[in-house]
Formats: structure tokens, C-alpha cells, sequence
């Protein structure tokens, strides 16, 4: 354990996770070309789009702690700043234990009013979208000024004292300043930077917007991202890749790799048990009361995986709970023990936990939603039981033949094996249960 200063130290230490996260509302002031919610931001007449109120906003964070005993939160919109409750929501996620965290392009924060009021509302950090730097960041969020307004915003977090951290999109046009943005993150106190690779995710997903042209491939990615890393590495910025395969990334930064296995241990990610539930429809409209909370393990059917020789149980049993509804409980628990045997998890991780288990499976759903696929090479590849692969969408671009197989000796199936070796930031309100 690193006994750092300023509020954190850092460990190597991985533990599951217990962050929860919350759609306001998907209305925002940029226009971010790779946005996940584009078509919800830019029509009005999305159910997705309004603001939630207040109320439902709170009984949400009070679910989230009551019920999934989630300890911070990731409050996001659209732009959470635009919410004219804000500073109201902060306070009672504050006073209720569930550490508030605003993901925010901070362009609203250009006025220094607005970073003292967020700070004396209870504000734990923010995660701050910093996409490029000047004209192409304006150009890729489609608003001149921009960036200005952010690197304004900056100095008045830095001011005020308020922990923050940086996600930077991978976008093509972004790759040539990913050493400047690292470096603007030294520069300003940022405790972490993650890059996020190609992950075209709701409204992004089968877009026939994304082509050669504006997505880069693995390769040229790794050649401006390498040098980025080695230099947050050298001055002691943790620094995490999202959705990148193990094999793209030099031996020395496959510890910063997070993919959807890995994503659980990284404790400013989120919870899969709460976030399968924030994620349903009703808990991120305006309208409507939210659903009932449901617990992991009578969620975790639609998780289970059988080997491709064994689908057809899987099919056969969630169309025999879909037309015998009361037959859910019974069949649920005896399903959940066979694929638990099926694949051998316990054995294969040599842990027998069976809680990160179903992180684990539910991860590899996750990953077959999006229709992550892998090359011929990937077969012969070591920790191809570890590594998401190649996201559907990429390998309609580019083909997945950029993969090299990573040749250890033994198949590795343990999510933690490459990242238990990166030294990670743990709050000081966290020091009880991560260490």
C-alpha cells in the first residue's frame, strides 16, 4: 500500500466495487459526436430526454442504499451540472452515505460560483470529459468555445479544492494530444486518467455514422497511448484503458486494462448488481414511478453461460420460465448450480467466491450483448479467458486481425491476474473495507 497524501492512498489490493450509478436525464449542452445518447440529447421528444424530478431522482439513491448498500454514486445526465436540483441531490446523497461523484464536461463550472457551491453541497470528485483539447475538442462536442470554458472551469476546481479525474474518448482526431491531455492532468492535480477505446454502446451501437473515418484502429491507438501511459506511469497518475484487448497493449500496461471482467475491481466503476437496475427504463425517464428493486440472485438467470454445445438449455429454460411464470424460482435456483458446475468457475478462478462469480458471468453477458467476437489467433492466446476481444462493431470495420496471441504457459481465467499488479487510488472514506 502506497500511503499517499491529499485525501487517498494507493493499493494493490482488488476488491468488488460498491459504486451505483444514475441517469438524470439525457439533456445536455454539447453535442459529443461519439456520444453514447446522441439521439436522446438531440430530440426533445425522447421519454429518455427530460429531467427526472427531484423525488424520483431521490428515491432512486435512497434504493440504491437501502437495498443495494451502494456507498458512492456516479451522477450523470445528459450534463448533471444543467440540473437545476443539483446541488439539492448532492446534499441528500451526501446525508445518506452514498458519496456523490458528478460526471461533467464542466463547462457550466466556468464560473466559480458554481465549483463553491457544488463543494459546499457535498460533492465527493468529479469525472471530467476532457475529449481533446481547443479546436478539436469543440469540434468533436460541437459547441465553439468550448474547451475554453473548460480549461476555465479547471482552474476554479483546482481553486476550490475539489478532487477530480479525467475520461478521455479515444476519437481519432483526439490521439495526437493524448500526451498533451496526460499532461494536462499532472499539471492540474487530476488523481486519474481513463482512456476509453472504441465502445459504441446504446444509440452508438450499429450506427452507420461510424466508419475508417472517424474510428482508429487498435493499432495506430496503441502507438500515440503507449507513450501517454509510460508517462502518467513515471509521474504517479493512475492510469486505466477501457475496452481495449489485452493483446493491444504493451506487456507493461496490461495491468491498466479494464475490460467488462475487470471493471468490477476498479472502485470508481460500477456495481453490476445496481446498475442492471438504474439501467431499466423507468429508473431513467422523467416520467413513470420506478420498479421494484431486484436482487442479484434473482437476476442472475439471464447471466448464466453455458458452453455453445449446451446453448439450447439455455434457450429451453428461459422459454419455459417465459411461459410458466411461477416456474421461475424453483427452476432459477437449480439452473444457477448446473451452469455453475458447467463452466467450473470456482475451480478455474481458485478462489471459490461464489459473489465474484457472478460479476464474472455477468460481465461475459455483457460482453456478448455487444457481440464481442475474437480472431483464429485468439484461441491460442493465454488469458483469451480474460480478455474481452474485439467489439462487434470494430471487427465490422476493421476485422479482428490485429490480434496477437499472448503465450504464458497455462490459461489464465482470474479477471485480477495482470491488473492486481497496478497501484490504484482508494479514497480516504473507502480505507475501512478496500484495504
Amino acid at each position: 500500500m502506497n500511503t499517499g497524501t491529499n485525501g487517498y492512498k494507493k493499493t494493490h489490493k482488488r476488491v468488488l466495487n460498491k459504486r451505483a450509478v444514475l441517469w438524470l436525464g439525457q439533456t445536455c449542452n454539447l453535442r459529443c459526436q461519439f456520444c453514447y445518447f446522441l439521439e436522446r440529447i438531440e430530440s426533445a421528444s425522447h421519454k429518455e430526454h427530460p429531467f427526472m424530478t427531484l423525488e424520483k431522482a431521490k428515491a432512486i439513491c435512497s434504493c440504491l442504499v437501502d437495498f443495494y448498500h451502494n456507498n458512492a454514486i456516479d451522477i450523470q445526465g445528459g450534463e448533471p451540472t444543467l440540473y437545476r436540483e443539483i446541488l439539492e441531490l448532492t446534499q441528500h446523497c451526501r446525508n445518506i452515505g452514498l458519496l456523490p461523484t458528478l460526471i461533467t464536461n464542466a463547462v457550466l463550472l466556468c464560473k466559480r460560483t458554481r465549483c463553491s457551491e457544488l463543494k459546499a453541497a457535498g460533492v465527493r470528485d468529479l469525472l471530467i470529459s476532457v475529449h481533446g483539447l481547443g479546436d478539436n475538442y469543440d469540434s468533436l462536442v460541437g459547441v465553439k468555445g468550448a474547451s475554453k470554458k473548460q480549461m476555465a472551469a479547471l482552474e476554479n476546481i483546482v481553486a476550490e479544492n475539489i478532487p477530480f479525474r479525467f475520461n478521455c474518448v479515444l476519437s481519432k482526431t483526439t490521439l495526437p494530444e493524448l500526451m498533451a491531455i496526460s499532461e494536462l492532468a499532472h499539471n492540474t492535480g487530476a488523481r486519474v486518467v481513463n482512456f476509453i477505446t472504441f465502445n459504441p454502446f446504446e444509440d452508438q451501437h450499429n450506427s452507420d455514422k461510424l466508419s475508417d473515418g472517424n474510428v482508429a484502429n487498435y493499432t495506430d491507438v496503441k502507438a500515440y497511448l503507449t507513450p501517454a501511459m509510460d508517462y502518467l506511469e513515471d509521474v504517479g497518475i493512475e492510469c486505466n484503458v477501457r475496452y481495449l484487448p489485452m493483446c493491444m497493449a504493451e506487456e507493461r500496461h496490461r495491468k491498466n486494462i479494464y475490460n467488462f471482467q475487470q471493471n468490477p475491481y476498479d472502485l470508481h466503476e460500477w456495481d453490476y448488481v445496481s446498475w442492471s437496475w438504474t439501467a431499466l427504463k423507468p429508473q431513467r425517464m422523467r416520467d413513470g414511478e420506478i420498479t421494484k428493486p431486484v436482487d442479484r440472485r434473482t437476476i442472475s438467470l439471464e447471466t448464466m453461460q453455458f458452453p455453445v454445445a449446451l446453448k439450447f438449455a439455455t434457450d429451453a429454460v428461459q422459454k419455459l420460465i417465459r411461459t410458466y411464470p411461477h416456474t421461475r424460482a424453483p427452476i432459477e435456483a437449480l439452473y444457477r448450480e448446473i451452469s455453475f458446475a458447467v463452466n467450473t468457475v470456482k475451480q478455474k478462478l481458485g478462489r471459490g467466491n461464489r459473489e465474484e462469480d457472478f460479476y464474472r458471468d455477468n460481465a461475459l453477458v455483457r460482453t456478448s450483448q455487444c457481440d464481442y467476437c475474437y480472431s483464429a489467433k485468439c484461441k491460442m492466446c493465454s488469458v483469451q479467458g480474460i480478455c474481452d476481444g474485439f467489439h462487434g462493431d470494430y471487427a465490422s470495420i476493421f476485422g479482428a486481425d490485429e490480434a496477437a496471441a499472448i503465450e504464458l504457459g497455462i490459461k489464465i481465467y482470474d479477471p485480477t491476474y495482470y491488473i492486481s499488479g497496478q497501484e490504484k487510488v482508494v479514497e480516504e472514506e473507502d480505507y475501512d473495507w478496500a484495504f
